[in-house]
C-alpha cells in the first residue's frame, strides 16, 4: 500500500483516477463478441462459453431437476443464513416500492405518475472464483417486489457443465427458474439481442468483470442497464480511535475481489495508518485469495490528510461505491458525505453486512458515479407514466396560455389543437 501524505487540492484529480487495465483490447475483443452472438445466436454461446470457460455445455438453460436438487448439496446452516439475508433485504426493499400519485393541479386539472414494473429483465451473476449466490438476493427481491413478470437469470457454468449449486439454491428459494448457464460478455449479448432459445430483455442487471462491463457499455444504445459497475472500491475513513485490525480486515474483504480492487484509506494520523498497514500484512497471510490480495494491494493508497474535515472533501470528489466512516464524530462526519454508493458508520458497520445481509444492496456505482447514480433499488425495476385528464373547464382554464407559448416557438400546430375547441366553445 503506498501511503501518500499531505496531498495538495491539485493532486486530487491525478490521486481519483482510477486503474484501467488494457480498455482498447477489451473493448475490441468484447465487440466481437458481441456481434458473434447477434450473427450465430444459441451455437455462439456454446462455442465461447467452451473457448473462455474451458466448460462444454450439452444445454443452454439448467434443468429444473438441476435447480430442485441444488439444496442436497447446500449446507443446513448456509441454508439458514441465505434465507435470513433474503429476509432482511425483502423488508429494507419492500419500504421502497411507490404507488400512483394523483394530484389536482387546478380546478379540471388532474395529473397523476403511475409506477409500473420493467416486465422482462436479465440478471447477470458472476461465477468463476467467487460465485456470487448473494449477487442473486440483490437482484431477485427488489425485481420481485417491483413485480416484473419475466426474470432470466445468466451466469457462467461451472466444470461440470452445471452452475453454482449455491446460486442454483438461491434462486430456488425466490422462484427463479429460468436460469441460463452463459457468462461473460456473450450473456450480456444475449440478454441484449436474443438468441433462437432466448428472447432480449427489457433491461440488463448485474455486476461482473471488465468484459461484462464493456459489453454492457456496448449495447446499451439498443438496450437499458442498471449502471456500469467497474472493479470494486472502498474508501475508509478513519481516525486514532478507529480500530487498525478492523479497518484492515475491510480493506482486505474489497481487495480479494480481484487485482483490479480500488482500496483505500483516508486518515489525520501517520501512526493509525502504519498500523494498518502492519495488519494488512499480518491478516493477509492464510486467506484464500492472498495472492489476489497482494496484487490489488500494490495499488491501494493511504492517504495521510491534516484533518477529517480534508478526507471528506477528498472522499466526495472520488466518490466511492463503498464509504466505511470510523471517527470520533462517525455521525457528524457522515452528514458532510455526497458522493458513494453506501455509506457504513462506526466500527460495526463493516461492509461485509452491507455485502450479505444487512438489508441494503450491494449492487452500487463505482468509477465515480456515485455522483449521479444510484444503487440498485426497486426503483431500478420499474418505470413511471404520468397521466393527465382535463375537463372542459379545465382546458379552458390554460388554453391562452397554451396558444402563446405555441406560438411564441413556432408550432402553430399545438396552438390550432387549442384554438380548433376554442371554436368550438370546448364543445
Amino acid at each position: 500500500m503506498k501511503i501518500i501524505i499531505n496531498p495538495s487540492t491539485d493532486q486530487y484529480q491525478n490521486l481519483c483516477r482510477r486503474e484501467s487495465l488494457n480498455k482498447e483490447l477489451t473493448e475490441q475483443a468484447v465487440r466481437q463478441i458481441v456481434e458473434d452472438v447477434k450473427l450465430n445466436g444459441d451455437s455462439a454461446l456454446v462455442r465461447l462459453t467452451s473457448q473462455f470457460d474451458r466448460v462444454k455445455i450439452d444445454s443452454l438453460y439448467v434443468s429444473q431437476e438441476f435447480i430442485d436438487d441444488s439444496e442436497k448439496y447446500v449446507s443446513d446452516r448456509l441454508k439458514i443464513a441465505i434465507n435470513s439475508a433474503i429476509r432482511n433485504v425483502i423488508k429494507f426493499h419492500s419500504f421502497q416500492k411507490r404507488e400512483t400519485v394523483d394530484v389536482i393541479v387546478g380546478k379540471g386539472i388532474e395529473c397523476s405518475i403511475k409506477y409500473l414494473p420493467i416486465e422482462r429483465v436479465g440478471i447477470y451473476i458472476p461465477g468463476g472464483s467467487a460465485p456470487l449466490f448473494s449477487s442473486v438476493i440483490m437482484l431477485a427481491v427488489p425485481a420481485l417486489i417491483a413485480g416484473c413478470k419475466d426474470i432470466i437469470l445468466f451466469t457462467p457454468p461451472t466444470v461440470d457443465g452445471e452452475i453454482s449449486r449455491e446460486i442454483a439454491y438461491t434462486s430456488k428459494v425466490l422462484g427463479i427458474s429460468n436460469i441460463v448457464k452463459v457468462g461473460g460478455a456473450q450473456a450480456i449479448a444475449a440478454m441484449a439481442y436474443g438468441t433462437e432459445s432466448i428472447k432480449s430483455v427489457d433491461k440488463i442487471f448485474g455486476p461482473g468483470n471488465m468484459f461484462v462491463n464493456c459489453a454492457k457499455e456496448l449495447v446499451c444504445k439498443d438496450v437499458s442497464v442498471d449502471m456500469f459497475a467497474g472493479p470494486s472500491e472502498l474508501l475508509v475513513i478513519a481516525d486514532d480511535s478507529a480500530n487498525p485490525t478492523y479497518v484492515a480486515s475491510d480493506l482486505l474483504s474489497q481487495a480479494e475481489h480481484g487485482i483490479d480492487s480500488q482500496i483505500t484509506l483516508l486518515s489525520d494520523s501517520l501512526e493509525f495508518i502504519e498500523s494498518v498497514v502492519l495488519q494488512l500484512d499480518v491478516l493477509t497471510k492464510g486467506l484464500k485469495r492472498a495472492e489476489i490480495i497482494i496484487q490489488s494491494l500494490k495499488s491501494a493508497k493511504a492517504i495521510l490528510f491534516e484533518s477529517i474535515s480534508l478526507a471528506i472533501d477528498y472522499a466526495n470528489i472520488y466518490a466511492p461505491e463503498h464509504l466505511i466512516i470510523s471517527t470520533k464524530g462517525g455521525d457528524e462526519d457522515a452528514l458532510k458525505i455526497k458522493n458513494c454508493g453506501s455509506l457504513f458508520i462506526g466500527p460495526f458497520s463493516t461492509e461485509s453486512a452491507g455485502d450479505y445481509a444487512s438489508g441494503t444492496n450491494h449492487t452500487l456505482p463505482t468509477s465515480g458515479w456515485s455522483k449521479s447514480v444510484s444503487g440498485v433499488t426497486v426503483d431500478s425495476f420499474t418505470k413511471s407514466m404520468t397521466i393527465q385528464k382535463l375537463t372542459k373547464e379545465g382546458l379552458e382554464s390554460i388554453s391562452q396560455d397554451i396558444i402563446e407559448m405555441a406560438n411564441a416557438e413556432g408550432l402553430d400546430a399545438h396552438a390550432l389543437a387549442i384554438k380548433a375547441r376554442v371554436i368550438n366553445n370546448f364543445n
